[in-house]
């Protein structure tokens, strides 16, 4: 056989090889590339379970977010509605109350699967502050007309500071390690649609008073990008 057949023949088995294992069904074909794992940055966090929440986690969560914002965002001192969503968690709805005076009037729009935390009235300071101010804090809350039950949570030791500029001025900034307290009420995720809900809170001699009274709007959130 000369060297030239036999190199043909050889070319001829390689290229038959090559036919072979590239064949549909032979076995060898590309697997798909696996579906991308879900980006742990992009997954919302479940609700909290607000009613086992303990002291500190209700009182330190709540004073974190009412300081963390300058009086001109503050939730707090928010005459109609407008910062109700400022620097709010992905797992709990904080609502505020006001730094006393007159009734305030807010509307706001509240993430539908989401509960709701917020103050009757509350103080922090010193542990012994704490002492006198519950002595004689007292307040009310109805949901469309219901009465609420509000919780009274004692001298709690709490840590946050305050954003330079808040609402509760340099005492706030300088805070540190503090105290709490207060009559506070948690809502279960509340239904879709429009709630009305009043808050009414005093405490103190001479009485420091506050009151909200809120419009809710229960929704989804609008996606982002959505007209």
């Amino acid at each position: 056989m000369t060297s030239r057949r036999l190199a043909a023949l050889l070319l001829g088995a390689l290229l038959l090889a090559s036919a072979c294992t590239s064949a549909p069904g032979s076995g060898s074909a590309a697997s798909a590339p696996p579906a991308p794992a879900d980006d742990p940055a992009q997954t919302p966090k479940p609700p909290l379970a607000v009613h086992t929440l303990t002291s500190p986690e209700v009182q330190d969560g709540w004073w974190g977010w009412a300081v963390s914002s300058k009086a001109d965002r503050s939730p707090v001192l928010d005459t109609d509605g407008r910062r109700c969503a400022e620097r709010q968690r992905e797992d709990i709805w904080y609502l505020a109350g006001t730094t006393g005076g007159e009734v305030v009037r807010r509307t706001c729009t509240v993430p539908v699967g989401i509960p709701v935390l917020f103050p009757l009235v509350t103080l922090f300071g010193e542990a012994a502050d704490c002492h006198a101010f519950m002595d004689t804090a007292k307040g009310s809350a109805t949901l469309d007309g219901a009465p609420l039950t509000a919780e009274p949570l004692g001298a709690t030791p709490i840590g946050f500071f305050g954003a330079r500029g808040n609402a509760f001025g340099e005492a706030a900034e300088k805070a540190g390690n503090t105290w709490s307290c207060g009559l506070w009420v948690r809502l279960d995720p509340l239904t879709p649609g429009n709630h009305e809900l009043t808050i009414r809170g005093e405490s103190g001699a001479p009485v420091f008073s506050t009151g909200v009274d809120y419009h809710l709007r229960v929704a989804a959130p609008t996606p982002t990008g959505a007209a």
